[in-house]
C-alpha cells in the first residue's frame, strides 16, 4: 500500500495547538501521522452527509477527508467531542 501525504488546514493546526495538555497534543499528532500509512484505520467512521471521516483520540476527534486519486489525507478539524461537529466542517 502506498503512503498518503497528510495535509492540515491552518485552522486545524491552531486547534491542535489549543489542546491544553501536551500529552493529548502528542497523541493527536501521532494519530494524524498514522493516517499516512492507513487512512481508514479500524475505528474510523464516515460522517453521514459528508465525504469526511473521523477518528477518536480520547475525548478529541480528528475529522479528515481522503483523496485516493492524489493519495492525500486532508485534516479538516480537530476538537473536543462535544463541539467538533458544530458549525461547518469546512
Amino acid at each position: 500500500m502506498e503512503k498518503y501525504k497528510v495535509a492540515l488546514k491552518p485552522s486545524a493546526v491552531k486547534e491542535i495547538e489549543s489542546v491544553p495538555r501536551k500529552k493529548e497534543r502528542q497523541q493527536i499528532i501521532r494519530h494524524i501521522g498514522l493516517l499516512a500509512s492507513n487512512p481508514r484505520p479500524p475505528g474510523c467512521k464516515k460522517l453521514s452527509g459528508h465525504d469526511k471521516y473521523r477518528i477518536r483520540q480520547g475525548t478529541y476527534r480528528i475529522v479528515y477527508a481522503i483523496e485516493d486519486g492524489e493519495l492525500v489525507v486532508y485534516i479538516v478539524k480537530v476538537g473536543h467531542r462535544k463541539n467538533v461537529y458544530r458549525g461547518a466542517l469546512g
